[in-house]
């Protein structure tokens, strides 16, 4: 799948597996793929956008100050621009980030202002049925004529997320696809 996206130069396609103790964690899940979103706001003339999506590192790593160095040693992910400790939470929870990534036009899906540009989804309900902030950051742009979304980082929230100011995802899309500026706090 991942070698349809050559206009994708600055980001992981296709992620390697990780292997720690015998055990393989399938990344195949963060792999670069089209999602396509329809925008009925005008319901006799519906319109797509088609993004490429691509996640980076920090969706199932984290920084790794309170590690050992063994413990690292055991824990680095390699990925071209940077190293940085396999979190085994960060990873459950990305397994969850292309569905809620398709979800970005429902308007169930909350997206607001992450700051610097960025845009994120809050409040997910995890495997075990318990809803938590999950604070997944993602950034839109144009690559070659065509619309990217690159998710930079996805993590747990513990300590709650703030005053946030929401954003409609399609407005987002719109401006993006006729080179405006994109919305801001």
């Amino acid at each position: 799948m991942s070698k349809n996206f050559k206009t994708v130069k600055t980001e992981v396609t296709a992620w390697k597996n990780f292997t720690l103790d015998d055990k393989v964690y399938d990344l195949s899940h963060l792999n670069a793929h089209w999602v396509e979103y329809i925008d009925e706001k005008e319901q006799n003339n519906p319109f797509t956008y088609r993004f490429i999506v691509t996640y980076g590192l920090h969706c199932f790593t984290k920084d790794s100050n309170d590690l050992l160095s063994e413990e690292l040693q055991l824990l680095n992910y390699k990925a071209p621009r940077e190293s940085r400790a396999f979190n085994l939470e960060r990873y459950e929870l990305s397994k969850y980030l292309p569905k809620i990534i398709k979800s970005l036009g429902e308007g169930s899906t909350l997206v607001c202002h992450a700051g610097y540009g960025k845009f994120a989804i809050i409040k997910v309900v995890d495997s075990r049925g318990n809803e938590i902030d999950y604070f997944v950051v993602f950034t839109v742009f144009k690559e070659e004529k065509k619309l990217r979304l690159h998710v930079q980082s996805a993590y747990p929230k513990y300590e709650g997320v703030g005053k946030i100011k929401k954003v409609g995802f399609f407005v987002i899309a719109r401006n993006l696809l006729n080179n405006k500026k994109l919305p801001s706090p």
